[in-house]
């Protein structure tokens, strides 16, 4: 006689040495949830459905990983787990076996592939940074040309704003003496004839 826990199993899958399909060498370890629902065919059927379900899983979950470049592995854990889970539960279904979930736990990268990742994540942020900068330098030009055609169009607007920029530094600056010069010496530069 042979005692068959029907109770779900959470199995450790220890961790794996996976080359990934860009030829990035990882460790991965995951853990499987199963339940035996035959205990029959989990007796008679398989040696010691503990120990094959253990190997099977290692085997599985090198072959699937090995079949994925590394970012979809990082970014789509979620498809990776069903396609492990499907594999898996298709070959411990003769055993009298259902594996419920399968859950990639944790993904070990080298020291030198984390130095990359980040160099590569700050490259990203410089990148974004220096077009958001080019985006604002585009607009003010945007701004600048329209109010220069304001100026253009109404000549006593360069007037009132020579008058506004005296008062702010006359406000901000108390050491500072100002000559006033009449705005219409400026205007042979302003013209062109």
């Amino acid at each position: 006689m042979v005692k068959v826990s029907l109770r779900l199993v959470a199995m450790d899958v220890p961790s794996q040495d996976v080359i990934t399909r860009d030829n990035v060498s990882v460790k991965v370890n995951a853990v499987v949830y199963f339940r035996v629902m035959d205990p029959t065919n989990a007796t008679i059927e398989v040696e010691n459905y503990l120990f094959a379900t253990s190997q099977l899983a290692q085997t599985t979950l090198r072959s699937v990983c090995g079949q994925v470049e590394l970012d979809e592995l990082l970014a789509e854990r979620e498809k990776i787990n069903t396609q492990l889970q499907n594999i898996l539960d298709k070959h411990t279904d003769p055993w009298g076996i259902k594996v419920a979930t399968v859950e990639v736990k944790h993904i070990d990268l080298p020291q030198e592939m984390q130095r990359a990742m980040a160099k590569q994540a700050e490259a990203e942020r410089e990148r974004r940074a220096k077009v958001i900068n080019a985006e604002g330098e585009f607009q003010a030009a945007g701004r600048l040309a329209e109010a220069a055609g304001i100026i253009h169009k109404h000549p006593e607007a360069l007037q009132l704003r020579y008058l506004q920029t005296l008062r702010e530094i006359s406000s901000e600056s108390n050491t500072t003496t100002l000559f006033p010069i009449p705005i219409d010496l400026l205007s042979p530069f302003i013209r062109k004839e």
